[in-house]
């Protein structure tokens, strides 16, 4: 462990010094240049005037808990991913105007009076900027940093990952203290600046506040991006060794043993199969749909049969095969038979738990729903699908697994089995009848929207996460994807703007588009208008063109500015 401690406060010491932590040298500068002076600071004027050290150590502090708990927390909490970010933007304009007004500073202060001399701008007002620098703090990503945001987003934080993630921070926050210290011996030895500090406090505290609403509205993001990246060799050398990639591999839980015997389970049999024990509900963050949501367990469901179906709520073949999974719990539940969906999120915003409530609501789901937002039994299944099914028995051995959409029949009947095994004698209900629309022609494949898994698109690539404006070319091949108009892109999703439209070849039956924001989207197929979509709200499925066959064709959309578009389904 301590080779990688060091390796781990060496390598965040390069991530201070690179392009990313551009945003915030401002705000230190001046939380150093504002130190109060020797004239004002009295008896207890080595408290006051550790200040840059005491926004450093909240800085650190911060830092450290939301990257290793932080999603967690927010997670039990049932509050979104974003709100420590907002908390982290609030409480830098709080302190900013703690900065001008004085009185709000000691309010702000009050808590943390035992840090400091109670004064205006004093060290403890140091110690709750740093808390709020911390949340908004991003350096550029490494390997290392990598490996403790997987620890941290998979709840796998033990000693090592607590001792990696403080001495990386340590090592971050090292060139900053350096720029606050250099701020501070700047107003202690320009005579003129010791004479203004009441009026700099202020401006600083203006300051505070504009970078605050800057960093917010990531303004900062094209200067990061243009500044060349003159740490990248450095940091190759420090963290790309074979030693340290072993190391981080095992702290991330990459190098453990699969489950073999479940892996190796055949998906195509056709009757039932010994996949071995069931794997336990593992690292779920919340459960949906069970009295008082409280936990199930694998071990308690012995003497039912059960099915536990992976699926998200923004997926098209999740949501073909809800109606069969809800007809067979409401026919089978009460001779024995229970469903468990288990929600792995694909897209940020399906980590929400209010968000996955809401749809499961609205999408008819009323048997139990484990949110596994850490992927905890995602991977204790060794899972890569949506949908995927595991089928146990009353003993809870995993009797068959079934992957995607179709053969519905099939595993209703082996569904019946088994409860006529567990339960001779039982007289089971005739089978369901619910249609089947797993698609079985030509069909286009999924066409992602954002940069992270962009495959189709024909436009000039631009710059992610900035506006930029598109034209449709003049022939589009086919499944092709083209943009027009103004599109911000993101890793996951396209915004967007003035005059924007998409283009798409396709062959198909059905198309749908997970879409959020608010706006509208004209839709045209081959040139006629068909229809034109409200979106409001939260991100979820929506519907642009039904035929009773399949079919080719180009799909059109005119979409209004603040649409958020992120994937597009067929059937």
């Amino acid at each position: 462990m301590g080779e990688l401690v060091v390796i781990g406060f060496v390598a965040g010491i390069i991530a201070g010094i690179s392009p990313c932590i551009l945003p915030v040298l401002p705000v230190v500068l001046m939380v150093g240049a504002t130190a109060p002076t020797d004239s004002e600071t009295g008896r207890h004027g080595w408290r006051v005037r550790a200040r840059p050290v005491l926004v450093v150590a909240g800085l650190v502090a911060s830092f450290s808990v939301l990257i290793l708990v932080g999603s967690e927390l927010l997670s039990l909490l049932h509050l979104p991913q974003d709100t420590l970010r907002d908390a982290g933007i609030a409480l830098l304009v709080l302190v900013g105007l703690g900065f001008v007004w004085p009185p709000l500073g000691q309010l702000i202060e009050r808590p943390f009076a035992r840090l400091s001399a109670r004064v205006p701008g004093g060290g403890a007002g140091g110690f709750v900027l740093g808390l709020g620098l911390g949340v908004l703090f991003v350096p550029c990503a490494g390997p290392i940093l990598a490996a403790i945001t997987v620890v941290g987003a998979t709840h796998r934080v033990g000693l090592t990952a607590v001792f990696l993630t403080v001495a990386f921070a340590v090592g971050a926050a090292v060139p900053l203290l350096v720029v606050a210290l250099g701020g501070s011996a700047l107003t202690q030895r320009v005579r003129m600046l010791r004479q203004r500090a009441p009026r700099l406090r202020q401006l600083a505290g203006v300051v505070l506040v504009v970078m605050a609403l800057t960093i917010g509205f990531n303004t900062f993001a094209g200067l990061q991006r243009d500044v060349p990246g003159y740490t990248s060799a450095l940091q190759n050398r420090i963290e790309g060794g074979a030693n340290v990639r072993k190391k981080l591999s095992a702290l991330t839980g990459n190098a453990t043993t699969h489950n073999a015997t479940l892996t190796s389970c055949n998906s195509n049999a056709t009757g039932l199969v010994d996949c071995g024990m069931a794997p336990g509900f593992t690292k779920i963050t919340a459960w949906l749909n069970t009295p008082g949501d409280r936990p199930l367990s694998v071990a308690a469901l012995r003497g039912k049969v059960v099915l536990i179906d992976f699926w998200t709520y923004s997926c098209i073949n999740c949501q073909r095969s809800l109606p069969h999974l809800e007809s067979w719990y409401r026919e089978y539940a009460r001779y024995g038979f229970e469903i468990v969906g288990v929600h792995t999120p694909e897209f940020s915003f399906e980590h929400v738990v209010s968000n996955v409530k809401a749809q499961s609501a609205a999408l008819g789901v009323h048997y139990p729903v484990a949110i596994d937002d850490s992927y905890g039994t995602w991977n204790a299944y060794n899972n890569e699908y949506w949908p995927a099914d595991y089928l146990l028995d009353s003993r809870g051995i995993v009797r068959h697994v079934h992957f995607g959409e179709g053969d519905y029949a099939g595993t209703e009947r082996l569904i019946r089995t088994l409860l006529t095994e567990a339960h001779p004698g039982t007289r089971l209900p005739a089978p369901v009848e619910v249609p089947d629309r797993t698609p079985t022609g030509l069909m286009s494949p999924e066409t992602y929207l954002g940069y992270e898994r962009e495959q189709f698109l024909v436009n000039p690539k631009v710059r992610d996460n900035r506006a930029a404006t598109y034209r449709f070319p003049n022939v589009l091949p086919p499944q092709a994807l083209a943009y027009s108009g103004t599109w911000t892109e993101g890793a996951q999703e396209a915004t967007s703007g003035p005059k924007a439209g998409i283009e798409l070849g396709f062959d198909a039956s059905d198309i749908y588009l997970v879409m959020g924001g608010s706006g509208t989207v004209s839709v045209s197929i081959d040139g006629q208008h068909t229809k034109t979509v409200r979106v409001n709200g939260v991100p979820r499925l929506y519907t642009l063109y039904t035929s009773a066959t399949p079919n080719s064709g180009l799909i059109r959309l005119r979409v209004s500015p603040g649409v958020q578009a992120y994937d597009f389904t067929f059937g």
